[in-house]
């Protein structure tokens, strides 16, 4: 089992930054590719940008490149979405998550592949 904690949402203006902080605990860290998902009212819950559980090959959705990085601290169980250059359509609920193993893009960018979820944290931009 691994538990996740989403924080550091909130209400920010268009143009503005916020970081993302994902505490996990529980099994090892180290063997789970992480991945940050949104989702906003109405909408299907989409990827915004993972990183694999060896080698921290990041990989980004196409509407958050070059805007958000994504990293992750495995002594400290802990990963981080630097969110930059808000825009409103980023307006959702934050998730992270956690999938064993995961490497090739296609498998951090899968929903499928993940097994354990935090509550989620809203981010609003406002216009």
């Amino acid at each position: 089992q691994v538990q996740l904690v989403e924080s550091g949402g909130g209400l920010v203006a268009a143009g503005g930054s916020l970081r993302l902080s994902c505490a996990a605990s529980g099994r090892s860290f180290s063997s789970y590719a992480m991945g940050w998902f949104r989702q906003a009212p109405g909408k299907e819950r989409e990827f915004v940008g993972g990183i694999s559980w060896i080698g921290g090959f990041t990989y980004y959705g196409d509407s958050v490149k070059g805007r958000f990085t994504i990293s992750r601290d495995n002594p400290k169980d802990t990963l981080w979405l630097q969110m930059n250059n808000l825009k409103p359509d980023d307006t959702a609920v934050y998730f992270c998550a956690a999938g064993k193993e995961l490497y090739l893009d296609y498998e951090v960018q899968n929903i499928k592949g993940y097994d354990y979820w935090g509550q989620g944290t809203q981010v609003t931009v406002s216009s």
